[in-house]
C-alpha cells in the first residue's frame, strides 16, 4: 500500500488523516465485489455531478455509503475490543501521533 497503515491496521494515513481499513475478515471475492460496486458508484457520483442531476448524485453516493459500510469502512468499527474509532481523525490528534512523527 502506498499510504501508511497503523500498526495495528486499522487505518491508513493520507494527507495526515486517518482513515478506517475495510474489515480484513471479509472473504476475498467479497471484498473484491464490494470494492467494484464502490468504484462504480463513484464513477456514477462523477457522472451526475457533470451531468448536474442532483438526484443520480444522491443516490450514487447513498450506493458510495452503502458499501463502505459492508466494507467496514464506516459505520460500527470491525474490532471487537472496544478501542474507539479514530475514522477521520487528524492523525496528530490521536494515540497514532507518536507512531506518525517517527514515519515522517
Amino acid at each position: 500500500m502506498k499510504y501508511p497503515v497503523t500498526p495495528d491496521g486499522r487505518y491508513f494515513v493520507v494527507r495526515d488523516r486517518l482513515w478506517r481499513m475495510a474489515d480484513p475478515a471479509l472473504e476475498a471475492d467479497a471484498k473484491a465485489r464490494l470494492v467494484s460496486e464502490l468504484m462504480a458508484a463513484r464513477r456514477d457520483v462523477g457522472s451526475a455531478l457533470r451531468a448536474d442531476d442532483a438526484a443520480a448524485e444522491k443516490a450514487a453516493r447513498a450506493r458510495v455509503d452503502a458499501a463502505k459500510h459492508a466494507l467496514g469502512e464506516r459505520g460500527t468499527p470491525w474490532w471487537d475490543d472496544g478501542a474507539p474509532d479514530f475514522n477521520r481523525h487528524m492523525v496528530r490528534n490521536t494515540p497514532y501521533a507518536d507512531w506518525y512523527q517517527t514515519r515522517r
